[in-house]
This record gives structure tokens, C-alpha cells and sequence, in this order.
């Protein structure tokens, strides 16, 4: 079997492996997160957190496919590590800034919603009162 091949499959299973791997441990993890963002909407964050799954699929492994083609075909051994090693690492970078770019969204829309809950008094107003004379 031609080495570029070899190249090809061990870099689709590795970046398809770690794209599975952190789609999971964002969802699982975000859960929590995106239930603070949305004021305890379990079943909102339930279903915002399943869009964001498959938007990161979606995005991810359309990067994945692609970025698979190359210009040089690999000759040896030390060329299949160099290429798998070049293909990964941008494919871990998207990953990370994909990651990174969910929780400034998010991250801002909880802030947002900090800054409304404090602008709001603990307790309703209860009536009014007319001011006393001489105070």
C-alpha cells in the first residue's frame, strides 16, 4: 500500500477519533454551563447544547475532509510523521479555537444575563408610600 494512503487513513481515524472525543467532553461538561447561561432552562440547555454538537461535527469534520488532500506524495517513513504531524496540528488548533470561540459566545450571553439579574431588585415592590411631612 502507497505510504500517502497509509498517511491519509492514520490522519481521517486520529482527527475523526479526537473530534468525537472533544465533541463528547464539551457536551458533557457544557451542560452544566450552558444551564447557568439560560437561568436553569434544563431542557433548553438540553437542546441548545445538541445544536452545538452538531454544528462542531458539521464544522470540524467538513475541515477534516477538507484538509486531506496534499501536494506531495510521501516517499518514506520520516515524511508520513511529518505529514500526520503538520495535518494534526492544524486540525487540533481549529478544534481548540472552535472550543474557544463556543465559550466567549456563551460566556458573554451569561454575563449579559449576570448584569440583568443585579439590576433587578430581590424583592418586588410591595406598594408605594407617600412621604411624611417635615422629613
Amino acid at each position: 500500500m502507497d505510504r500517502t494512503v497509509i498517511a491519509y487513513v492514520i490522519y481521517l481515524l486520529v482527527s475523526i477519533g479526537l473530534t468525537v472525543w472533544v465533541a463528547r467532553t464539551l457536551s458533557r461538561n457544557g451542560r452544566v454551563f450552558l444551564s447557568d447561561v439560560l437561568h436553569g432552562d434544563e431542557k433548553l440547555a438540553d437542546a441548545v447544547n445538541h445544536l452545538l454538537v452538531v454544528g462542531f461535527y458539521l464544522i470540524n469534520l467538513g475541515f477534516v475532509a477538507l484538509y486531506l488532500t496534499g501536494d506531495d506524495t510521501v516517499a518514506n517513513t520520516r515524511q508520513v510523521f511529518e505529514a500526520l504531524s503538520t495535518k494534526l496540528g492544524v486540525v487540533l488548533l481549529v478544534l481548540g479555537v472552535m472550543h474557544l470561540g463556543n465559550v466567549y459566545v456563551l460566556n458573554r450571553i451569561r454575563r449579559r444575563g449576570v448584569m440583568e439579574r443585579e439590576t433587578q431588585p430581590p424583592v418586588p415592590p410591595q406598594g408605594w408610600v407617600a412621604p411624611t411631612v417635615g422629613a
